[in-house]
């Protein structure tokens, strides 16, 4: 089962439920893929031994110029415009490129061959008997796609397209989404059997909330079930739109001090304060119930 967990916004609590989660069903041997590549912290809380590097990224083209004869084919097909073609000369433009080869096919001179442009790079370890996997986004790369897509397809061999899964960690895997609705969050959320969304009951936290349950539900067609964190302060709007929508409330999360200070110092929810763990096993309870429905 593979269980990713998003919200709409940054800070509602995301990766604190996805780590605690991950340590309370560890018998299970989960595997852990934090996919905020641009700032992934979930190392920070559950401590891998990281043993596993590789630079990753996408296939942008490079021209043999003594095969080219500047008929622009190429640039007509870049869906991208990473490629231009003013007289004499070609541009390629690699902070645009997607990496889908379209120019080398439809070269007619065949000037055109792919080299490797490193975006990133994979690191994977263990956290005693959880296999934790998180991807690095270079600094100054604009496009955090690839290297999740690359994350996933390292540790999941259920790709994007649906096909079957034949990973070894074939049990339980649990993808920390991005903060937001943006396109790495669909990358991540992509091929999951259930979607969490954390989220908090303010105006803030139930606007960012209608935004992923239309990404996750409406869009993707995954099932949803909504974690409340810091219950106790804002406003009903949160329990009023999941009873309106009917998506289940799966746990509650106490606005606690304890917790704050827990996570500052690096310290995972239920490692601190154990007398929460057995929310969290009933939590995976209930995901497995929900995604059986």
């Amino acid at each position: 089962m593979i269980i990713g967990v998003a919200s709409g916004k940054g800070g509602t609590g995301k990766t604190t439920v996805a780590t605690s989660l991950a340590l309370s069903i560890a018998d299970k041997a989960p595997l852990f893929l934090d996919c905020d590549v641009e700032e992934p912290n979930a190392a920070l809380f559950l401590k891998p031994a990281l043993t596993y590097h590789e630079q990753v990224g996408i296939l942008i083209p490079e021209v043999d110029w003594s095969k080219c004869t500047f008929c622009a084919r190429c640039a007509q097909v870049c869906t991208w415009h990473a490629i231009a073609v003013v007289r004499q000369k070609l541009l390629i433009f690699p902070e645009l490129c997607h990496g889908c080869g379209s120019c080398t096919l439809a070269c007619p001179e065949r000037a055109i061959h792919e080299v490797l442009h490193v975006m990133g790079s994979l690191e994977s370890g263990m956290a005693g008997s959880i296999t934790f996997g998180h991807g690095i986004l270079s600094v100054g790369q604009a496009m955090a796609v690839p290297v999740i897509r690359q994350l996933k397809k390292k540790h999941l061999d259920r790709a994007s397209a649906g096909t079957e899964r034949q990973s070894a960690s074939a049990g339980v895997a649990i993808l920390d989404a991005p903060p937001g609705t943006s396109c790495p969050v669909v990358e991540t959320m992509r091929g999951a059997d259930f979607v969490l969304l954390v989220t908090e009951p303010t105006p803030f936290g139930l606007h960012d909330l209608r935004l992923a349950v239309r990404v996750a539900r409406d869009e993707l067609g995954l099932p949803v079930g909504v974690v409340v964190n810091r219950d106790g302060v804002g406003d009903a709007g949160v329990d009023e739109y999941c009873a309106f929508e009917g998506l289940p409330i799966l746990m509650r999360i106490p606005h606690d001090r304890r917790i704050a200070q827990a996570i500052s110092e690096g310290k995972t929810l239920v490692e601190a304060l154990p007398e929460y763990r057995p929310g969290f096993i009933e939590l995976y309870r209930r995901i497995v119930q929900e995604a059986a429905r």
